[in-house]
């Protein structure tokens, strides 16, 4: 997205135009799955002025108005993205934690149904698959230096 979608995105969700709120939705943007430390580093790099906390309270305040999505997959520290507004999942590499999007299941789709809902009114189902990347899966099969 561009600094005038972000504006209008901003404004359409009744929130105020500030410039830590454009520099961080460019940085989820440019960088889905981004950790919240790698959020502050991108966005200080541009704005050295912008504190900590600040960066905190736009996450949040963004995570709150669903302009991002705020995952944590267990084990993990929280991460951000701005694919929002549909229902995907998540892949996650036991090895090294990259995570890439997986677009939600089609037909049927037996255990996305809960068996017993509790009386609940569900409108989401949250999957994360577990596996090794590429990357790692490599890595683990190449020979050591020694040998």
């Amino acid at each position: 997205m561009s600094t005038t979608q972000h504006e209008v995105a901003l404004r359409a969700a009744s929130l105020r135009v500030t410039q830590p709120r454009l520099a961080v939705l460019a940085v989820v943007d440019d960088h889905p799955h981004i950790d919240t430390d790698a959020v502050i580093g991108r966005v200080r790099s541009d704005y050295a002025n912008v504190s900590h906390q600040t960066v905190y309270d736009v996450l949040r305040a963004l995570t709150d108005a669903g302009l991002i999505r705020r995952i944590q997959p267990a084990g993990s520290t929280a991460r951000y993205e701005s694919r929002v507004g549909d229902n995907h999942h998540h892949v996650v590499c036991r090895t090294c934690g990259a995570i890439a999007d997986v677009d939600c299941a089609v037909g049927h789709t037996p255990c996305l149904t809960a068996s017993d809902d509790h009386g609940f009114v569900v409108d989401e189902a949250e999957v994360v698959y577990w596996g090794t990347c590429p990357d790692c899966a490599a890595a683990a099969l190449a020979p050591s230096p020694t040998e």
